[in-house]
């Protein structure tokens, strides 16, 4: 059924009202965003939209890489690619590497793209507990010991083994 409202099938999809749907978490969020008269976490116009837009593809991209990665950990041995997985560990690091950079520009009240990067770092603590970011990008992992803290984000950490 998931071909039904997503072709790629892949998750999300959001069915709509009308029976249309929206896949892809960026757009979901933006709809979901655009239903209410608060606060946006996608700025409308401007310099502020393409910055956290420009974060949130940053964020997006690195937990594509994180992913890659996990899934190519988990295959079995003859069939992983030492190179794919040398590739994705690659384009984490200069991801991360930028978001350190960034991080001091990160927003108090957050947009999409600072969410997005704290649930990237969120997904790589929890599939690579010992991957050791916090060292290498101090100014982001300075940034994610505070945000961590939000309500939002300490309802959703997921159970300690």
């Amino acid at each position: 059924s998931l071909a039904q409202h997503n072709p790629r099938m892949k998750i999300p999809a959001l069915v709509l009202d009308d029976g249309s749907s929206l896949m892809d978490s960026p757009l979901i969020c933006e709809y979901l965003d655009s239903l209410h008269d608060g606060r946006k976490l996608f700025p409308s116009s401007g310099p502020e939209r393409w910055t956290a837009l420009r974060i949130l593809a940053l964020g997006d991209g690195v937990c594509d890489a994180v992913l890659l990665r996990r899934y190519e950990m988990v295959r079995p041995e003859a069939y992983c690619w030492p190179d794919q997985l040398a590739k994705q560990t690659v384009k984490i690091n200069q991801g991360l590497a930028q978001l350190d950079r960034d991080a001091a520009g990160f927003r108090a009240e957050p947009t999409i793209g600072e969410i997005a990067v704290a649930c990237t770092l969120g997904y790589l603590d929890l599939r690579f507990s010992d991957d050791g970011w916090r060292d290498r990008c101090p100014n982001l992992a300075h940034w994610y010991a505070g945000f961590g803290q939000r309500p939002s984000m300490r309802a959703t950490e997921p159970p300690k083994d």
